[in-house]
């Protein structure tokens, strides 16, 4: 619409002309909105609210007398409020590149008084300090021209060739350098252990490989010598099946015959053995019977004989008597005690003839052949009995 202006987000509008502006400035200021402008009787311009940038390169010396070329770059824009619009508009409205070279040249001044309170070490190795007491310094001043510094950035410092800068660094890098040579070497070895690893899993695999291949090698052997095996096991088999068929067959023909020979041969034998032992122990017996019968025969024939010989014995032993000078001191009863004393001493030899006739029979315990018939005693003649024995018991005077 004619006459109706409308400045842009980054820009503030400044309108001259007409009523005065806040706090007796000599424009209005507009921003965010528009506004009708009555041409002829009002001006318009308009101020740029952006971010601009300011590169500063200075050589500063520091609190040791050493020279540092040192390069920042600061990052400001007018500030949001009006009154830094209106302090910026008064200053730079015409010429607003005017900004960057002013602020360049605040911040190098700035960066001199403070770089030359501080050590080479101290700046190397603290340029955020730098950055932040260098802000500091300068905010007020930038304020008073309606701008604000949003950020300040030490971008690099050298000295030139004094070669401070590279001594300091040299324990740093040769410290760094040990490190990294450490560092390869470590990854050196790694690589080396790495390598030998994969080698040895290589060599294991390998041959895991190889077993694997030859136990399938061997399988497929003894499987296929199982196969060729197959028909002459079963051959073999059969035949050994026919053979155990066989000699259990002969076992039990030689069974059988063992069997028929014991009926036939040993059975037999043995009725025979048995019979013949029966009637040699029952002849035994016989002839055993027939022994003693003849024995106790020949006792009682001996007795019988030696008490039908005894009245001859003691007549004969008292006719000895008759010729003996006896004298008898009892009269009739020593007559009968010599009498006495000769049928006794018969008995005696009639007792000790007995017994020399059964020590012979329990010695022997055989028949005699006797007569010439089997088992019969031979007859037993009495014993002498003659009339030589002329001396009997007597009393001798």
């Amino acid at each position: 619409m004619f006459g109706y202006r409308v400045p842009a987000p980054d820009e503030a509008m400044l309108i001259s002309g007409g009523r005065r502006g806040l706090g007796g400035a000599p424009f209005r200021v507009v921003t965010g909105h528009g506004k009708f402008v009555l041409p002829i009787f009002r001006k318009t311009r308009f101020l740029t609210l952006s971010m601009c940038e300011s590169e500063v390169t200075e050589t500063c010396v520091t609190r040791q007398g050493i020279a540092l070329h040192v390069r920042a770059v600061i990052a400001f824009k007018v500030g949001n409020d009006h009154e830094s619009i209106i302090n910026a508009g008064q200053r730079f409205l015409s010429d607003q590149d005017q900004m960057s070279v002013l602020t360049g040249r605040i911040f190098a001044g700035h960066l001199r008084a403070i770089i030359g309170s501080m050590t080479v070490e101290e700046i190397v190795t603290e340029r955020q300090k730098l950055a932040a007491e260098v802000l500091d310094t300068s905010k007020t001043e930038m304020a008073k021209i309606g701008l604000i510094v949003d950020s300040l950035q030490i971008q690099s410092i050298d000295d030139g060739d004094t070669g401070y800068i590279d001594a300091m660094s040299a324990p740093h890098k040769a410290a760094i350098q040990r490190q990294a040579q450490i560092a390869q070497a470590q990854a050196t070895q790694a690589s080396v252990e790495a390598q030998q690893v994969a080698a040895r899993n290589q060599a294991e695999y390998a041959r895991q490989t190889a077993v694997v291949k030859a136990e399938y090698s061997a399988e497929v052997e003894r499987a296929e010598a199982k196969a060729a095996q197959a028909g002459p096991l079963a051959k073999a088999h059969a035949q050994q099946e026919v053979l155990a068929a066989q000699t259990e067959l002969a076992q039990r023909a030689a069974q059988l015959r063992q069997q028929e020979l014991m009926a036939e041969i040993v059975k037999p034998a043995e009725a025979e053995a048995e019979r013949i032992r029966v009637l040699a122990l029952a002849e035994a017996e016989r002839m055993k019977i027939q022994a003693e019968a003849a024995a106790s025969h020949d006792r009682v024939a001996l007795d019988r004989m030696l008490i039908d010989q005894l009245p001859q014995i003691v007549k004969e032993a008292a006719g000895g008597l008759a010729g003996a000078n006896v004298n008898v001191l009892n009269g009739a009863d020593g007559l009968g005690e010599i009498a006495a004393g000769l049928v006794g001493q018969g008995l005696t030899i009639l007792d000790s003839v007995r017994q020399n006739l059964s020590g012979s029979d329990q010695r022997t315990q055989k028949p005699e052949q006797a007569d010439g018939r089997l088992g019969l005693p031979g007859r037993v003649s009495a014993p002498d009995t003659g009339t030589d024995k002329k001396d009997g018991p007597v009393v001798i005077d």
